[in-house]
């Protein structure tokens, strides 16, 4: 790996193809330069790789090197100022990855199959479950109409009962699914269940869909073993899905490793901080369409689409899911009701505009706040323990069972935030990124805040699966941008009373109840911090912690609003109290 000295690299988006290269620098690997063109998916072009070029053309103008001789990319390098070591591309254009998946139990397979499949970077748009309280023929039609990239099919652990499994098998070969990019070739399914009734399933499904068969997704009730699906959907991601879409072909033959799914990659990469780290960690993709969240607590990565929530393209799906008052809890004026209800139809009807006025600045962040919440919401929900261990007794029991995972998600052990999309990663001021992010997930005890400076995730992501150490050098010292840390502690008193005190560098800083305020400060430092007797930092109420604070663009945020965090009712002292935060942290 030694002589990679130059590595191209690009994210094909929905609407804009971005390319970055990357050059070794001494001993070290830094980002020298960034070109972006529209994405050609669709007509008149139809030809992804029109994109790439064009992409890869601003590259050369910018850095005066020679990268592409006509319409190929020169590698490998022959000189400093000529050609790449590696290209590497992810993509979502086109759509991204659609899938369907189906399992026996809904609180137990379905769910193991819709984290395999989000994790490989996929929008689950429907789960079907042998107990959904679906009549067959509704299930056949379903999968008749939905059309998905390709199908998981999970249910029982190893040995266990093989009936269901078979009946489901039974129906995606009745409903004879077609695939989302025409109907010339057959519909990818992967098994990915019970191991006794492989043989039955392949009876069923092999001659109606492109079958592949896979280890099971959980072969005892207490594992979960979703690497050979997420694998195996990689490879059908490229072998049908990509293959179909317009120019792919081509784009396949010029990448040095497989193309990733964008999200895939983003996964990939938060997932690597946090093991590399051993931390447990968080980050959000606020997309125009999807808002995409990753984390990972306790070892275990989980990523949640929620494929409804954007700042664009679907951005009255917030207004509906949220309602109209949450969203109008944010705003620090006041705004009839109807005015904020047409602005949103605005932005949904020309989805590329940007907020033009402050007062529409405030508007737009007050609703990535509650896409940002619900996304999380959805999250919390989804990133769970193992459901049904130790609970199994007869198969009945199994069917009627409640939900029992418990979260992983715990706000106090996390360590690290990471934000980026257009909303968050070019947000006019930097207090902004970190004030929507904090109000949005409510962090409690200390927990470093970064937004993704240009958003590079993607091509880092892929990137760390041929080169990790460039991958996190550049991640690290291009990519991240460290606006600081957030202190919040858990608990609630009356306005205006002592809540903490913090000592960092010498001084001290006591804040009272229902207040915010900033420190600025960079740097590392330990940091004396003392709560009150009835709140908690992490250790414990009126437990005072030492503890080593990092600095940033934003410094040190010290959140006493409370945990849990509410707003006044009366909307004359929400408003008030709204404005007297965002002077406090100097936020407009």
């Amino acid at each position: 790996m030694d002589e990679i000295k130059t590595i191209l690299a690009t994210d094909c988006g929905s609407t804009t193809t971005k390319a970055i290269l990357i050059e070794k620098r001494g001993e070290e690997y830094r980002l020298v330069v960034r070109g972006e063109a529209p994405t050609t998916v669709e007509a008149p072009f139809e030809d992804v790789t029109r994109g790439v070029l064009n992409s890869i053309m601003e590259i050369e103008e910018l850095t005066g090197k020679k990268i592409l001789d006509g319409e190929k990319i020169i590698k490998p390098r022959k000189s400093d100022t000529e050609g790449v070591d590696i290209y590497i591309s992810t993509s979502s254009a086109g759509g991204g990855l659609q899938m369907m998946v189906a399992g026996v139990v809904k609180s137990m397979t379905v769910e193991s199959a819709a984290r395999a499949a989000l994790g490989a970077g996929a929008i689950v748009m429907e789960a079907i479950a042998s107990n959904d309280g679906r009549l067959p023929h509704q299930r056949i039609e379903l999968m008749r109409q939905l059309r998905p990239d390709m199908i998981l099919l999970a249910g029982g652990i190893d040995g266990g009962t093989v009936s269901h499994v078979v009946e489901l098998s039974q129906l995606i070969g009745a409903a004879e699914p077609k695939a989302r990019f025409g109907t010339s070739y057959l519909l990818p399914v992967i098994y990915a269940g019970n191991k006794d009734a492989q043989n039955e399933v392949k009876d069923i499904l092999e001659k109606k869909t492109a079958l592949s068969v896979v280890d099971n997704i959980r072969p005892v009730l207490e594992r979960e073993e979703l690497g050979p699906a997420r694998n195996e959907i990689h490879e059908l991601f490229l072998e049908h899905v990509m293959a179909h879409a317009p120019g792919y072909k081509k784009l396949i033959e010029w990448t040095d490793t497989p193309i990733m799914p964008t999200p895939g990659a983003v996964g990939s990469l938060v997932e690597m901080v946090g093991k590399t780290q051993q931390i447990d960690v968080m980050g959000v993709d606020m997309g125009g369409a999807t808002t995409d969240i990753f984390s990972v607590f306790k070892g275990v990565f989980n990523r949640t689409v929620s494929a409804n929530l954007g700042m664009s393209y679907s951005i009255s799906n917030v207004m509906a899911e949220a309602g109209v008052d949450n969203i109008m809890r944010w705003i620090p004026f006041e705004l009839p009701e109807v005015d904020l209800r047409n602005r949103i139809r605005n932005k949904m009807v020309r989805p590329t505009t940007i907020p033009s006025s402050l007062e529409d600045l405030k508007i737009e962040q007050a609703i990535a706040r509650e896409a940002m919440r619900l996304a999380f919401e959805h999250h919390q929900s989804m990133a769970v323990g193992l459901k049904g261990v130790q609970q199994r007794r007869t198969i009945s029991d199994t069917f009627a069972q409640k939900t029992t995972g418990q979260s992983l998600i715990d706000m106090m052990s996390l360590n690290l935030v990471i934000g980026s999309g257009g909303g968050i990663s070019h947000a006019p001021k930097r207090m902004q990124a970190a004030l929507m992010l904090i109000d949005a997930w409510l962090p409690e005890g200390v927990t470093r805040i970064a937004v993704d400076s240009i958003f590079m995730m993607p091509h880092l992501g892929v990137l760390a699966t041929v080169h990790e150490k460039a991958a996190m050098e550049v991640f690290e010292k291009d990519c991240l941008v460290k606006l600081g840390t957030c202190i919040a502690p858990v608990g609630t008193s009356k306005e205006g009373r002592p809540c903490v005190e913090v000592k960092i560098k010498g001084e001290s800083r006591k804040v009272n109840f229902g207040d915010v305020v900033y420190i600025p400060f960079e740097g590392k430092e330990e940091a004396q911090i003392i709560p009150e007797k009835g709140f908690d930092i992490g250790e414990g109420r009126g437990k005072e912690v030492i503890k080593e604070i990092e600095g940033g663009e934003v410094g040190i945020i010290i959140d006493a609003r409370g945990r849990p965090f509410k707003l006044p009712e009366d909307q004359k002292e929400r408003i008030e109290r709204l404005n007297k935060w965002l002077t406090a942290l100097e936020v407009y």
